[in-house]
């Protein structure tokens, strides 16, 4: 089943409904059950994202950046702090992860240069080419209509801008892979259990990491939406890709 077809809950709602509705019940455990379920190594994915830009964009000074998919805000933070643009934009689609954002902004004294958003993917709120930057976090397998989403993130980046996103996917090797599949269907869902109250948005979540396309196949996905430059590489322990586009 491909990633786009599954949902978290046995409902009708619509995709887009069902993950709106799953990340505003676990916001609260959000980042706890983050870094407890990685041991922190998400933070590391974020900043090997953050120095490939900080290395790599040539596209002339760094004004603004967008976040897409936001969450509790990490990335857009991160990106402030380590890339230091004029401006960073962070959007979401569940207002309970952007509460918790806005609240980080305003403890660390950046709400004048950091701001949040609700926003769907599918349909961006920014005009064309607005943005030098676009990064997102752990969403693409979220994502309803995955291409539209490519497509919309490629409208909005200015020329000569890029994007950089990294997202979970299943482990290729040994030992990982298998340790991933004990992750899959008992440790996740237990956390999920324990903590977030809610079993089904912790087993949902490993079984769109199953499901993605990753690598090459995702960076197909990258070109059909107009970028050009694709490249992709797989982060430390496995579980991650970080593609990169133009």
């Amino acid at each position: 089943m491909a990633a786009n077809e599954i949902k978290p809950y046995d409902t009708a709602d619509s995709k887009s409904e069902q993950v709106e509705a799953m990340f505003n019940n676990i916001a609260p455990t959000y980042d706890l059950l983050n870094h407890m379920l990685s041991l922190g190594i998400d933070r590391w994915w974020r900043r090997i994202a953050i120095n490939h830009v900080r290395k790599n964009y040539r596209g002339g000074s760094l004004v603004n950046i967008l976040d897409v998919a936001t969450g509790t805000g990490d990335f857009a933070l991160l990106a402030q702090g380590k890339l230091n643009p004029e401006w960073v934009v962070g959007c979401d689609i569940a207002d309970e992860m952007l509460r918790i954002a806005k609240e980080k902004a305003a403890e660390r004294g950046l709400t004048d240069r950091v701001g949040f958003r609700h926003a769907d993917c599918a349909d961006l709120p920014f005009s064309d080419s607005e943005f030098d930057v676009v990064l997102s976090a752990f969403a693409l397998r979220n994502f309803a209509d995955l291409d539209r989403c490519l497509q919309e993130i490629h409208r909005v980046l200015s020329p000569g801008g890029m994007a950089v996103i990294i997202d979970l996917c299943a482990p290729r090797r040994f030992p990982m892979r298998q340790l991933f599949s004990l992750y899959q269907h008992c440790i996740m869902p237990l956390m999920g259990r324990l903590f977030a109250h809610d079993r089904d948005a912790y087993s949902y979540l490993p079984r769109t990491m199953a499901a993605i396309p990753q690598g090459e196949d995702m960076a197909g996905h990258f070109r059909q939406a107009g970028f050009t430059d694709v490249s992709f590489r797989y982060l430390p322990f496995g579980m991650c890709c970080m593609y990169v586009g133009k």
